[in-house]
């Protein structure tokens, strides 16, 4: 039967992995557990989280400084040595937290690298990629994989702020057209980020986009639904500028995020009917990404991927194993 729904780790078990983080919504508290028991099985050392008052505490799904700098929290020494030129030569502007690039195992940068490395190393593979996952695109062919990237950070013909793309496979149509894919990666996110005060040109970008239904409706300028409203009017605008004749903005999420599935469905719910010449917005499952990787790339690595963000039968039996003892008979 279909799963729909994670566990309630019991804070015994969090505890005994020590990954029992109070603020933890259910979702992240069962990712950073299953992170922590790829770090126990992979034999790397657990590191530490600092607060703001400068406190540390033992944390299992850090890893250590010296793990890092090794490149532990990358599945491969070649997927290592990628996020290293990336971090070297990321864009002016782009922004990366070194400490969730190198020894948070849960953070949003590094699972980019992880998840799309592969693709920027092999661009016939990314193509393949390109055409599993959009049938539509059965013919186009991926020219470039970028990473933390914005057509034009600032630029006043786009949307004058710092707004980017976690990643993007810019391609060739079959009939010679320039487009791309704009990826946001969410795992173990709920969508209620910090909600950024937008700027002016939102107020003429917005409408002229032609994206919604309403462009002066008030949730697509708040939290949660700014984030995606943002990209996505970033990406309508490179289409208006003439960068691109087509492209699309995708929520890459784990098919059990169920906030992030929610909240891209609401902001769905505000989009006007695609036209051409429109920037299109969808939702890929991070299980379908990898099934799509096993098939068409190196079954392994995607086995390993799958294995570390989203096999939670190894909750499952972490839970199983640790019943407490007046239950066990």
């Amino acid at each position: 039967m279909e799963r729909t729904h994670l566990p309630i780790v019991p804070e015994e078990v969090l505890r005994r992995h020590q990954v029992h983080v109070h603020r933890d919504t259910r979702f992240r508290a069962n990712a950073r557990l299953l992170q922590a028991l790829y770090r126990e099985e992979q034999g790397i050392d657990m590191g530490a989280h600092t607060y703001g008052d400068g406190s540390t505490r033992k944390l299992g799904s850090r890893i250590s400084n010296k793990a890092g700098e090794a490149g532990r929290n990358f599945m491969t020494p070649e997927i290592a040595r990628l996020a290293w030129r990336e971090h070297a030569y990321r864009e002016p502007g782009a922004m990366i937290d070194d400490e969730r690039v190198w020894t948070n195992l849960l953070g949003s940068d590094s699972q980019t690298i992880n998840c799309i490395g592969p693709l920027k190393l092999d661009l016939a593979l990314a193509t393949k990629m390109l055409r599993a996952m959009c049938p539509d695109l059965a013919e186009a062919e991926v020219q470039s994989v970028l990473f933390e990237h914005s057509p034009g950070r600032g630029s006043e013909d786009l949307t004058r702020d710092g707004t980017a793309f976690d990643a993007i496979l810019n391609y060739v149509s079959g009939t010679g057209e320039f487009g791309f894919v704009a990826l946001e990666l969410k795992y173990t996110e709920n969508g209620w980020s910090r909600q950024k005060e937008l700027g002016k040109r939102y107020a003429d970008l917005m409408p002229a986009s032609g994206l919604f239904r309403d462009p002066e409706a008030v949730e697509l300028r708040k939290s949660p639904l700014q984030q995606f409203m943002r990209e996505h009017v970033l990406a309508q605008a490179a289409i208006m500028r003439g960068d691109y004749s087509e492209g699309r903005l995708v929520i890459l999420t784990p098919a059990l995020n169920s906030s992030i599935r929610r909240i891209s469905a609401r902001y769905a719910d505000h989009l006007a009917e695609q036209t051409e010449g429109q920037a299109g917005f969808g939702v890929w499952t991070l299980e379908a990404f990898i099934n799509a990787l096993r098939q068409h790339g190196d079954a392994a690595y995607a086995d390993d991927l799958y294995r570390r963000y989203c096999d939670w039968s190894r909750v499952d039996a972490e839970i199983a194993a640790h019943v407490p003892a007046k239950l066990a008979d």
